[in-house]
């Protein structure tokens, strides 16, 4: 029997994304000279109309001197994340 994992929260990835950006004071502008991505890109981001590649949130993470674990969990939001396997 297959075990679905529930859909990841790419709402709360997107509302982290714009909370960090908001703390730190960037503007979409001051954020893409940072990260090296596009202003549209960030934009619709944000917007929830693309949820970007893991380079480009590597690329945030980075930008925004966050572990990109700490936007990552966020997918988890609203469900039990996976267990730690321990041996």
């Amino acid at each position: 029997m297959t075990i679905f994992p529930p859909d990841p929260n790419l709402n709360a990835l997107r509302l982290e994304l714009a909370r960090v950006r908001a703390e730190r004071g960037y503007t979409y502008d001051q954020l893409a000279d940072r990260s090296g991505l596009a202003r549209r890109t960030l934009i619709e981001i944000e917007q929830g109309r693309t949820i970007g590649t893991l380079k480009t949130w590597h690329a945030l993470a980075h930008a925004l001197e966050v572990p990109i674990d700490g936007f990552l969990s966020h997918l988890c939001d609203g469900h039990e994340p996976p267990a730690s396997r321990t041996a």
